[in-house]
């Protein structure tokens, strides 16, 4: 080890996941321990409870502050606390001892707090966690650019003092937020943004024009969602809830691409949106529970297409597709007009009632005079035959398509079919052979 050269040398500990297995690595070779003040980062994760297997707060601090001290430039710090109770390690008097020295070349921090925010006016990322947070008396910090809040109450209810404090910030994840009342995220900078957010909102805002990608997960509903972000490419919009959103109101989506929709009733959804024609890989999901009672959501392809003219990568989730079941019009088949376009599509199939599924098979493929390549997934719980009968009735009946085939099931990864026999399956009478 000793004969290494230092730059690889560093290059092995700075690949380690975790600092405390440094020290394992300075103890046991004096070559890394010559090298290990060239780290620049420092990630200590710990249990600190004192029980057995773990380490005491007072040795967590004694470590740490001992690593920190050696290292000749710290430009990222992370505290991982797991399992932690009682007091927090990371107090006000253990952040004095270390964050004044490092001040001025950190530009990574990961706590679970931010009592001393005057001394990280140069960080560029920061992720906070678990904490009670109030921005009331930061001062800005402009060269953020990104912001990780977890699992936080943030004691700002409008996100006025988050927008003044991070006004550079390009990337902003707010995960399992609480203490928001109607939020507004307006940062002209921001590019990616993923907010999950579990209060009951009444509304919530974003202008932000230069917007690539943003995901929202709202576990509450009645949620009025109004997006100004001309330049958004993807989309996932996901509502947790019984009820469809209030409303949902954007200004035009001149280069939206790619749409994730996951809804409680995702027709009643649909029925929010304006016709979005720059749309071209679409996915569409419903978290009811009993979807093929969905009858009241009326969601149908018709509806599909006339707000997503241009759709040419259709993926339908088996909650969507047994809502498209349910609605299904017995006197006629749905006009699927703009549904020339269309060259792929996706569905998650359950296969309840064989007929019921092939007869929205056909009303869709008759229609999508374009279609090229045509995937379907059926539950692994189906019967192997019964599969078998399906696949074989599709393909013949548009043998001009390409098709793939596949099993999928709430607990496992999507699988696909390479040969289409049937074998014994030890739990049920017959599955497919994968």
């Amino acid at each position: 080890m000793d004969k290494l050269p230092e730059s690889l040398l560093l290059e092995i500990l700075s690949r380690l996941d975790n600092s405390a297995d440094v020290a394992c690595c300075r103890v046991a070779s004096k070559a890394f321990n010559n090298v290990f003040p060239d780290l620049r980062s420092i990630k200590l994760l710990c249990s600190w409870r004192g029980t057995s297997g773990s380490i005491s707060s007072s040795c967590f601090k004694k470590v740490f502050l001992d690593f920190i001290s050696k290292l000749r430039v710290v430009e990222s710090v992370c505290i991982g606390l797991h399992d932690a109770t009682g007091v927090d390690p990371v107090d006000a008097e253990f952040l004095m001892e270390w964050l004044p020295r490092v001040s001025q070349t950190l530009k990574s921090l990961s706590l679970s707090d931010l009592p001393f925010a005057k001394y990280c006016h140069n960080l560029a990322e920061l992720n906070l966690r678990s904490a009670r947070l109030s921005l009331d008396h930061l001062n800005p910090m402009p060269m953020l650019t990104t912001l990780t809040l977890e699992c936080t109450i943030l004691q700002d209810h409008h996100l006025n003092q988050l927008n003044k404090c991070f006004p550079n910030l390009q990337v902003l994840e707010l995960v399992g937020i609480t203490g928001l009342k109607d939020p507004k995220i307006h940062l002209l900078n921001l590019q990616t943004c993923h907010l999950t957010l579990y209060s009951d909102l009444s509304s919530l805002t974003l202008i932000t024009p230069n917007l690539i990608t943003l995901k929202i997960v709202l576990c509450g509903y009645h949620t009025a969602i109004h997006v100004e972000a001309p330049t958004l490419s993807l989309f996932h919009l996901s509502v947790d809830g019984q009820k469809h959103p209030a409303a949902f109101t954007a200004k035009k989506f001149e280069n939206l691409k790619t749409l994730w929709l996951d809804s409680f009733y995702i027709g009643f959804f649909l029925s929010e949106f304006p016709t979005m024609k720059t749309v071209e890989t679409l996915i569409l999901d419903s978290r009811n529970i009993a979807p093929r009672d969905a009858t009241d959501s009326k969601l149908t392809l018709g509806k599909v297409f006339r707000v997503f003219p241009n759709v040419s990568s259709l993926r339908i989730n088996s909650g969507a597709w047994s809502e498209l079941e349910a609605c299904l019009d017995p006197q006629g088949w749905d006009i699927l007009d703009g549904s020339k376009g269309l060259k792929t599509i996706c569905a998650y199939l359950m296969l309840v009632d064989p007929s019921l599924t092939f007869s929205y098979v056909a009303c869709l493929l008759d229609q999508c005079v374009g279609l090229s390549v045509v995937s379907l997934l059926i539950h692994c719980g189906v019967d192997g035959t019964q599969c078998k009968s399906f696949m074989s009735k599709c393909m013949a009946r548009w043998p001009g398509l390409k098709w793939r085939w596949g099993v999928w099931g709430k607990r496992m990864k999507d699988t696909w079919i390479t040969d289409l026999q049937i074998t014994e399956h030890p739990k049920s009478s017959k599955k497919l052979r994968l």
